[in-house]
């Protein structure tokens, strides 16, 4: 990302300009979106401006924070799941544990989501999705096997 809406239209430090290659789902899902951006334009007639914006109000204008959250509890809520439990901000976490529990290196999930070292990464947004101590279970198990 080379530019953002912060305060000063740019990333937060130097170091936040990076590169990063998507997946192809999302790459299709940005395609499906510039499609429909283009239906919004040209339904907005005169009423669009364009302000060079991927993700832009039906009018062209910068999407302000109260409407991305209410657009996300819409999505979240649609998905089946509790929209007050989850925020854009919880998928950063996610998007951290994810890809830890699929066995990318902490390096590289801190260097993808803009951390200088890993304690940031490892401590705040790792998460555990599955157990990792599966002995007591196995040994449970054994004990009292039926």
């Amino acid at each position: 990302m080379w530019r953002s809406v912060r305060e000063g239209g740019d990333t937060k430090t130097k170091r936040s300009r990076r590169s990063l290659a998507l997946p192809k789902r999302c790459v299709e899902a940005l395609k499906t979106h510039r499609e429909q951006q283009r239906k919004d334009r040209k339904a907005a007639g005169e009423k669009w401006q364009d302000h060079g914006l991927v993700f832009a109000s039906l009018v062209g204008t910068p999407l302000d924070a109260h409407n991305v959250r209410r657009a996300f509890r819409k999505i979240v809520k649609d998905a089946g799941m509790p929209a007050y439990y989850w925020t854009p901000r919880e998928m950063r976490h996610s998007f951290v544990s994810l890809l830890s529990d699929s066995g990318v290196r902490l390096e590289d999930i801190a260097r993808l989501v803009g951390h200088s070292g890993t304690a940031v990464t490892e401590a705040v947004y790792r998460k555990q999705i599955r157990p990792v101590l599966l002995q007591g279970a196995a040994a449970m198990d054994t004990i009292f096997a039926r």
